[in-house]
Parts: structure tokens; sequence; C-alpha cells
């Protein structure tokens, strides 16, 4: 099973998109390095974001959290889908990858075996 976890949005300009999402849509941002950080809901209803510079996927994406990485994957390309680059560690327990979907969309998968 597997729901929404977030979503990541690149930016060329931190500080630019930063205010732009408090401004338009009363996002809170909490930064975790000079490159990156998380939009947050103001009022806790829905998901929060991603904001990054420089990342591998220049648009938009929603990332799943699924129990396993790799079975999604071989579900994913089964079904016409692909795997983009390998999987990567996020921290000691979670991991992330992207894939393809069968209409070449590109979506994240994440999974944490302490979840």
């Amino acid at each position: 099973m597997a729901f929404v976890e977030h979503f990541e949005i690149p930016s060329t300009d931190i500080a630019r998109a930063q205010s732009f999402y408090k401004e338009v849509l009363e996002f809170d941002y909490e930064p975790w390095a000079d490159d990156m950080g998380m939009l947050m809901q103001p009022d806790k209803k829905g998901i929060n974001g991603d904001l990054h510079t420089g990342g591998a996927i220049a648009h938009p994406t929603v990332v799943f959290t699924v129990d396993n990485i790799e079975e999604t994957v071989a579900r994913a390309v089964a079904n016409g889908g692909s795997q983009l680059g390998e999987i990567q560690p996020l921290t000691e327990t979670s991991r992330w990858v992207y894939i393809k979907d069968s209409e070449g969309n590109v979506i994240g998968l994440y999974d944490d075996s302490e979840e």
C-alpha cells in the first residue's frame, strides 16, 4: 500500500521561491541547508513539500511512501514503467528512488524500515 508522502519543487533561487509560496499559498518554510528545505502547511492540512535547487528532475514531483521500494520498482517495471537511477539512502533506515510510470511521468518512491 502507498500514500502520498510529499511533493518536490525544484528552484533556481530558494529565497525567491520561499517568498513566492509564503505570499501566494501561505506555506511556512523550514530550511534544511542553503539549497533545500520544507514547505509546510500552516494549518496542518494537506501534505508538505520539499523545495530544493539543482535536483535531478527539473519539474515538480509527487513522492509516495511504499512498504518496500524493490518490490514496488519491480511492479512498476512489470507494468510498463522504469527505474531512474539507483535506490539511494536518505537516513540509516530510509531510502528513495525515482521511477517513470507507464506514461513517462516521473514519481518518487520512499520507504523507511522504522515506520
